[in-house]
């Protein structure tokens, strides 16, 4: 009986139906003005999208079953070992830092588009880092996995990433004087957009979006993100508001002409559970065991991935660069930009 109460809550907690159920239980409407009862409708919208587009991938023939598969291990791997860690960082931080903030924000519309942006500047910073950087990318690499692109792929990360990303974002609003409150709200809102972005060709065809992608990141500009495509490679970190990636020049819109190839660089079984999750890990710890002296040690750790001792470079820069000598073609000024 525990077992099937278990297995309740877990489909109840992925759902995040739990806290509608108990206002449609009770009646009382009225919660519906709070934040609490506005959350509570719209958690389950991306794990009900998730189970729709599978749906519908059944009925086109295109289940990305391996995706789902290796997905959904991700998820419950997570449950198990990271559950509360990001959070605790987040609250940690908030504490420790606040007061060395040299103002703070309010509850009105301009501070919160203050507030927007500067998270989104933190979020340019962790998700840039976590490609340039190789330990980082050790964290990041699992989510750009899938050789596909669904909504599942919103829970393939590995459970030292939401840490990791959180302390850095948390900084930087804690510090730019944005608020507890604001702050929570605006991870609730990038978090359920961030989900959204990841939609797949079952639902959404054509995610471009039209003249509102001039101002936002949509789906289209993500698929672009995770693609191997030499010219679509380190592109599009930002999450809702593209303003960072066309101030530091790495906006790259996708090209009908060049068709999005997903996942990663190295050779690996994207439908194999310890490859997508620790295979990175593993490379890595190979790169520097083998590596000579110290010092070239530590660069295997700290460099872009694909940087080698042997001056044999396969990084995003280096691919990118060889891509646009070999097509002739000549870069945007944000392309221009990705590769110096």
């Amino acid at each position: 009986m525990d077992f099937f109460e278990t297995l309740y809550e877990e489909i109840i907690g992925f759902l995040g139906i739990g806290n509608a159920w108990e206002i449609l239980q009770g009646g009382d409407y009225s919660v519906l003005a709070t934040y609490e009862g506005i959350t509570a409708f719209i958690l389950p919208i991306i794990p009900l999208l998730v189970l729709l587009e599978f749906v519908l991938g059944l009925v086109y023939k295109k289940p990305d079953t391996k995706v789902y598969k290796v997905n959904f291990l991700i998820y419950v791997f997570n449950r198990f070992v990271g559950r509360f860690i990001a959070i605790a960082m987040v609250v940690l931080i908030i504490g420790w830092l606040q007061p060395y903030a040299p103002f703070q924000t309010s509850p009105t519309w301009y501070w919160f588009i203050y507030g927007y942006i500067v998270w989104e500047f933190g979020h340019f910073l962790y998700h840039y880092w976590g490609h340039k950087v190789r330990l980082f990318w050790c964290l990041h690499s699992t989510h750009h996995a899938p050789e596909n692109m669904n909504l599942s792929v919103t829970y393939a990360h590995f459970f030292l990433e939401a840490p990791y990303a959180d302390t850095i974002r948390t900084t930087i609003c804690i510090l730019a004087g944005v608020e507890p409150a604001m702050l929570f709200a605006i991870m609730f809102i990038d978090g359920t957009y961030g989900a959204f972005i990841h939609v797949g060709e079952n639902m959404i065809k054509d995610a471009r979006f039209g003249a509102l992608g001039k101002f936002i990141l949509t789906p289209s500009h993500h698929r672009v993100h995770h693609a191997r495509n030499p010219l679509y490679m380190d592109t599009n970190f930002c999450n809702l508001l593209n303003i960072w990636d066309h101030v530091f020049g790495t906006y790259q819109e996708e090209k009908r002409d060049v068709k999005v190839e997903y996942g990663i660089t190295r050779p690996m079984d994207s439908g194999n559970f310890i490859d997508v999750y620790f295979g990175e890990i593993i490379a890595l710890a190979k790169d520097v065991w083998n590596a000579p002296g110290l010092k070239n040690k530590l660069m295997y750790i700290f460099m872009p991935p694909g940087w080698s001792h042997t001056g044999d470079h396969r990084t995003a820069k280096t691919v990118r660069e060889d891509y646009f000598k070999k097509t002739s073609t000549v870069p945007s000024v944000d392309e221009q930009i990705i590769s110096k």
